[in-house]
């Protein structure tokens, strides 16, 4: 079946009340980041518990963390000899800032010209939708309605803030979590008109950092001009952190960095590219970072270095004329294959180190949920068989493409001891942590053909057990 069939809907999927079904879930407001929320992270849990249930799943669980829940799923396939594939996600949301968003509340579905709005359409309720529509899809079509592959789900409550149970889950459920292929489906498409399949993700280190200038804040008609300033000193400290170029200043921080392989430097010599229309699909004024690379090279093949939040003085009043005694910023590194996480971290500290002055004391906190990027074995046949998927599902061949962001991947592959793929129905439009998240009934579309084809095509990919 061609893009163009599945767009306008023939396929059947999703359907209206399939959709209803994802409206539904994203009403529950499973933010993982507020306390407040944790039972609704619960009830989230439950919620997909039961629609695996529903769908005849053999066997679902919740799994209870130090923090918060998880899911389980695995419906085997008849034949005890069949490929297994572990797919990963996440039920949890990222915060809200209500008053940002125009279009509808964010726990408040709305369905509008092909799109459906609210927090998790998109990232990454509607993703797991659409993977469980494609099994649906698959089983329709199968002897007995049995899959041709067993199917396991690991859908974790806690990815927006940093994954930190789930090395937990992992190791305490090792023998359930077997599989041959893992898939994560928490990543971005390029565009419905480009078929593409993602082969790495960047790894991540997130760190605050503290700078303290004096014991208290200090009223500036007793001092100023003469006292030192902790927000200055952050800001002079984060402006070393890039040079003119926009290369990263920590030491050795490009020595691992590997040249991309050989299908995507390929892809990206063609893929077609128009900055005005990335701009307006990401929101962002410009197109910055690092000199002598294209905007897809950036976020696919170089790390980068990100000041998230930055913050000095009160910020609950006026300042009333104090210099602040602190200031703090959080940072976000992303890294590309071969960096390691734990080496990065260190550079941090070097860098850090390099760039004290005796005047402040400063405090460098490195998140302990760290994670490597990762790259999918280009050999591996069960990635040809999503290329030949997705190609089959949009009636053009796909090319090869990264992700900006991160994902757990080189942590899934060490615990599975299997390679990891990438599908997701993220579209950069889509706003993911911002107001007005959305999903594309197009997108889910189109990933439910692929998914459903890709299930099929596993199944004759030879296992090494």
């Amino acid at each position: 079946m061609s893009a163009r069939e599945i767009l306008a809907g023939q396929d059947g999927f999703p359907e209206p009340d399939a959709l209803d079904a994802l409206a539904q879930w994203v009403k529950v407001p499973s933010v993982s980041s507020d306390p407040d929320r944790a039972a609704d992270v619960g009830h989230s849990a439950r919620w997909l518990a039961r629609t695996l249930r529903r769908m005849g799943c053999p066997r679902t669980e919740i799994w209870q963390t130090d923090g918060l829940p998880a899911v389980y799923g695995c419906w085997p396939a008849a034949d005890p000899h069949a490929p297994v594939l572990l797919v990963y996600s996440h039920h949890d949301v990222h915060a809200v800032a209500p008053s940002t968003w125009r279009v509808t509340a964010p726990f408040a579905p709305l369905r509008r010209d092909g799109l459906l709005y609210g927090r998790g359409a998109s990232d990454a309720k509607g993703q797991i939708m659409c993977h469980l529509w494609a099994l649906g899809a698959h089983l329709a079509a199968a002897p007995g309605r049995v899959p041709a592959v067993t199917v396991k789900y690991l859908i974790e409550g806690e990815e927006e803030i940093g994954s930190v149970h789930l090395a937990d889950l992992l190791s305490e459920h090792a023998d359930e979590l077997t599989a041959d292929v893992v898939m994560v489906s928490d990543t971005m498409l390029w565009s419905l008109d480009e078929p593409a399949v993602c082969t790495t993700v960047r790894g991540s280190v997130t760190a605050t950092l503290t700078v303290r200038g004096a014991h208290r804040d200090i009223h500036s008609g007793a001092v100023s001009g003469a006292a030192t300033n902790a927000a200055s000193e952050l800001c002079r400290l984060l402006g070393t952190l890039h040079d003119g170029a926009g290369r990263i200043t920590l030491p050795g921080f490009y020595d691992a960095v590997a040249e991309p392989g050989p299908a995507l430097r390929e892809s990206l010599d063609t893929l077609p590219f128009d900055e005005r229309t990335w701009r307006a699909d990401t929101g962002t004024f410009g197109a910055g970072g690092e000199a002598g690379f294209s905007v897809p090279e950036r976020l696919w093949t170089r790390p980068s270095a990100e000041i998230a939040r930055l913050a000095a003085g009160r910020t609950d009043a006026p300042a009333l004329g104090l210099i602040p005694a602190e200031a703090d910023a959080d940072l976000l590194l992303r890294l590309v294959p071969d960096q390691r996480a734990d080496e990065v971290a260190e550079q941090l500290r070097a860098w850090l180190g390099e760039h004290r002055t005796s005047d402040f004391s400063y405090d460098l906190e490195i998140s302990p949920t760290i994670s490597d990027p990762y790259r999918t074995p280009a050999e591996h046949p069960a990635l040809a068989a999503l290329f030949r998927s997705v190609s089959r599902a949009y009636g053009s061949p796909a090319r090869c493409i990264g992700n900006g962001g991160a994902a757990p991947a080189a942590q899934l592959a060490r615990a599975c001891e299997a390679p990891v793929l990438f599908f997701g129905t993220g579209l950069p439009r889509d706003r993911w942590h911002g107001p007005d998240e959305k999903v594309e009934t197009a997108a889910l579309r189109l990933g439910v053909s692929a998914l459903s084809a890709f299930l099929g095509e596993l199944a004759s990919v030879p296992v090494s057990r």
